[in-house]
């Protein structure tokens, strides 16, 4: 299912966070170049490109030319895929930004996002029954994948309404499950993510009172690779790079090539052309290497992850042995960081993105 698969599994999530999170920061390792790598992958529609670029030939030129392999492997679960990486079987992977920082980084392991691939512009929601205004959502069950951005995207909602988190009641929900209870009259607010949104909104009397595009860039979606991995091999980030905006340059034409393109993703996700079509149109592709460059290097990022790590350590997905949001460092382009200099295990790393919007891959 399209998307389901994506965000799903928080107990998993706070689980592999806390085991994680517990043990001491990693000692940075020297890696040594290699000519082979695998890249972890799951179901969601802003990732599509990766499994088709495999299935087009797309990975292998690119690979070709920096003399390296790459497999690009599907992981059935999101979870599994970043518990993979962050156990060091992947080298890299598709992640949310939020799981990048609570699972690889909490737990000790240094991780760079080196695409900023997209972000949720609708593909989540939260929803009212009886109400189109996001107020009357006080002291209302809400009914939500606990843990996950849902759940972040309701804590953002709520602020903007100058409520907290006390001020509702949350229900943990399956995302296989959520559908089949908004429908039930007892529940009467929720929070989901496409494809059981696009349902949820049918209905009688639910009403979409606040969404993802109300907080453009919050809930991103990276490409990320083990930083001590990207440093020995360089190469890897470049065709990387590469892949990624030769196949979503492909993926956006609107001519034949590139409704083939889409009607191959959509098969590969398991879905039709046409629910796949509605999912992109919800999910803002960062297609063009200078506007993601642009993304990654706007101070609205800073802010955008100080929210995510408050947030996140609030939630006790920083372990018990974090004792502030501080706790895990970042990086960002420009030299800027936030939170504990010494324990930077994310980083933002734009040069590869630069390369390409500079034609220099």
């Amino acid at each position: 299912m399209l998307n389901g698969i994506r965000r799903a599994g928080a107990a998993a999530m706070l689980a592999c966070s806390l085991i994680m999170a517990s043990c001491s920061p990693a000692t940075e390792e020297k890696a040594k170049p290699k000519t082979e790598f695998k890249i972890g992958w799951s179901i969601y529609a802003g990732w599509m490109p990766w499994p088709y670029a495999q299935q087009a030939g797309i990975v292998k030129k690119w690979a070709d030319k920096y003399g390296i392999k790459i497999d690009i492997v599907q992981v059935n679960d999101y979870v599994e895929s970043v518990n993979q990486y962050t156990a060091g079987q992947l080298d890299g992977v598709t992640v949310a930004n939020m799981d990048a920082l609570t699972i690889p980084a909490a737990g000790g392991k240094d991780t760079s996002a080196i695409i900023v691939g997209d972000y949720s512009n609708g593909n989540d929601g939260v929803l009212l029954k009886g109400s189109s205004n996001l107020a009357d959502i006080k002291g209302r069950q809400v009914n939500l994948v606990e843990l996950s951005v849902s759940h972040y995207l309701l804590a953002r909602a709520l602020e903007s309404v100058k409520l907290k988190m006390s001020d509702v009641r949350t229900v943990n929900t399956a995302d296989a499950d959520i559908a089949g209870a908004f429908s039930s009259p007892d529940v009467t607010a929720a929070v989901a993510w496409n494809p059981q949104l696009l349902t949820m909104k049918q209905e009688p009397g639910a009403h979409e009172v606040f969404s993802s595009a109300d907080i453009p860039g919050e809930i991103l979606d990276l490409m990320v690779v083990d930083t001590a991995t990207l440093k020995a091999n360089p190469n890897l980030g470049k065709a990387l790079a590469g892949i990624w905006y030769e196949t979503t340059a492909l993926m956006q034409r609107q001519d034949k090539e590139g409704e083939a393109a889409r009607a191959a993703m959509a098969q590969l996700a398991g879905t039709t052309p046409k629910l796949f079509n509605e999912q992109l149109a919800t999910t803002y592709l960062y297609a063009d290497p200078k506007k993601a460059v642009a993304a990654t290097t706007d101070p609205a990022l800073i802010k955008t992850m100080t929210r995510v790590r408050d947030f996140s350590f609030a939630q006790g997905l920083f372990g018990q042995g974090a004792s502030s949001a501080n706790a895990v460092g970042m990086s960002f382009p420009g030299g800027k960081t936030l939170g504990d200099k010494d324990r930077i295990t994310l980083r933002f790393d734009d040069s590869f993105m630069k390369m390409a919007a500079d034609g220099g891959l």
